[in-house]
């Protein structure tokens, strides 16, 4: 199924849309794989997340690993994925216009 296109100003942010890009690629990513892949310190991540949370595009799960280490996992919903790529599809729509990108150097008037 193909999204329409459509502009997402919560996905848009930088970070979200790193952290959601990375998220499309497997089904559950841990929380400091996300924090290390972004560069960014926890509560940054997690202002992201609760954003991204708050719009129903992530679902967080905290299960208990060995030694009673509870690890936070961050996935993409349903209708995070669907978000995801009606505004990739936006960006595409956007940007079909432009021309290719030259390998020589500007011909600018000058």
């Amino acid at each position: 199924m193909t999204a329409e296109p459509r502009f997402d100003e919560v996905i848009h942010a930088p970070h979200r849309l790193r952290i959601c890009a990375a998220l499309a690629a497997a089904s559950e990513t841990e929380f400091s794989v996300l924090r290390e892949l972004l560069g960014v310190s926890d509560p940054v991540l997690s202002k992201h997340l609760r954003t991204l949370q708050d719009a129903g595009y992530v679902a967080l799960t905290k299960p208990t690993g060995r030694g009673g280490r509870v690890r936070t996992w961050v996935g993409l919903t349903g209708k995070g994925r669907h978000a995801l790529q009606a505004h990739v599809a936006e960006l595409r729509r956007l940007t079909d216009h432009l021309p290719a990108e030259s390998s020589g150097p500007s011909t600018a008037p000058g």
